[in-house]
């Protein structure tokens, strides 16, 4: 049995820059390339899956302002639409996929197919449920049919069996946090992170009181990261205060508020929370995803960052996007866990490394985050494939 659910491959047709790329993931994931290159495109296609099962397919549009033509990529000038598949293992250890296609319809956007299956383990039957423009077939009963601008997993969750693979799915979260929200007075909402981490303070509070070696080590990775800071503590559930381990008074270390701290320390305390949030009673996250974890941090801290997202990794799967040298520059970052991206031919291509950086890494000839400084961290090679939603996103009948 896994302690978690793990993605174990993401395939993407048609989304924004992304004509068609089928990615493998890891517990741990770097997805590393020049600015502009799609890397922020990949992670938002993850999002919107998570959206649309949290909030609705209205409501995932209308949080990008998009519509269908807007995110479709429309690489051979066809119609416009997107697919996403998923493919999962289970924290029971069972192998499951999710397959959605997104057309035309008249609302602007419909779901003209949509499947999902679990792998039979042990005394569990196979389960699962495909949908066609609305028409569904289950092995478990439930709604015969939907209308067709919904996803059908929100009420495939119902069935006891299914509830994993939405969870997996709508349990994904995603960090780009902002100093500025962590210096107000947090709303006090205890449960998982807000994406710009404004809730901190009360999350941080939670994992005090649920699992007190998480917040050990949240303070002992800050400690080297910004090495002036003792520990933290929570005023209220609602604002942070940091102990200065330079103390004044023999009796009384200086405490500073969150206003008087950087940025980057801000930054690197969000992300620690982030990946260290595993309270009791409270959902855990099945991804984080974090942007440019080292914005605002001096390079010789972006090591320490690298440990902890290494190290919780274990717990909970972990997506990262960077363009930092300094970042990858450990020996001990597994160049497994690296996907180049870049952008070739007007699109984004993903991958692994090709043959030659993974060689030098092998070697240790080169860190990641030299190779990177020379520009020669490459996907392999890959054909751009033209598929219809039908050949390869889905199972064959």
């Amino acid at each position: 049995m896994n302690p978690r659910p793990l993605i174990e491959r993401v395939v993407i047709q048609n989304y924004k820059s992304i004509a068609f790329c089928d990615v493998p993931l890891g517990p741990l994931n770097f997805l590393v390339g020049l600015n502009g290159s799609g890397k922020s495109n990949f992670v938002d296609a993850l999002r919107f899956c998570r959206d649309a099962l949290r909030k609705g397919l209205e409501q995932a549009f209308g949080d990008r302002d998009a519509k269908l033509s807007s995110l479709s990529r429309n690489y051979w000038g066809e119609a416009c639409g997107f697919s996403m598949r998923f493919e999962l293992t289970l924290a029971d250890g069972r192998s499951a996929h999710y397959s959605f296609w997104l057309g035309p319809g008249p609302s602007g956007f419909a779901v003209s197919r949509e499947e999902c299956k679990i792998a039979a383990s042990g005394s569990d039957a196979p389960i699962g449920f495909s949908a066609d423009s609305g028409q569904v077939q289950t092995s478990f009963g439930g709604p015969p049919a939907l209308a067709d601008g919904q996803l059908y997993l929100v009420h495939a969750a119902r069935a006891p069996g299914m509830r994993p693979v939405y969870d997996a799915l709508a349990n994904l979260e995603f960090y780009d946090p902002d100093p500025r929200r962590m210096r107000a007075d947090s709303s006090g909402r205890p449960g998982v992170l807000d994406a710009d981490g404004g809730n901190a303070a009360s999350v941080l509070s939670r994992i005090e009181a649920d699992d007190g070696w998480a917040k050990f080590r949240i303070e002992e990775y800050l400690r080297r990261i910004s090495p002036g800071i003792s520990d933290i503590e929570i005023q209220g559930s609602r604002s942070l205060m940091f102990r200065n381990s330079v103390q004044e008074d023999i009796h009384l270390p200086r405490r500073f508020s969150a206003n008087e701290m950087s940025d980057g320390t801000l930054r690197a305390l969000a992300i620690l929370i982030a990946l260290f949030q595993r309270g009791q009673g409270s959902t855990t996250p099945s991804l984080v995803a974090i942007e440019e974890p080292e914005t605002g941090i001096h390079p010789a801290a972006a090591g320490v960052l690298l440990y902890s997202l290494i190290e919780r990794s274990n717990l909970v799967q972990v997506l990262v996007t960077s363009h930092s040298a300094d970042l990858l520059d450990s020996k001990d970052l597994p160049s497994d866990a690296i996907l180049s991206v870049e952008m070739s031919g007007g699109g984004t291509r993903i991958g692994k490394l090709d043959a030659a950086s993974k060689s030098i890494l092998k070697k240790r000839l080169f860190t990641a985050g030299e190779l990177l400084r020379m520009d020669d961290l490459h996907p392999e090679p890959a054909e751009v494939k033209h598929l219809d939603g039908q050949s390869f996103v889905f199972d064959k009948a």
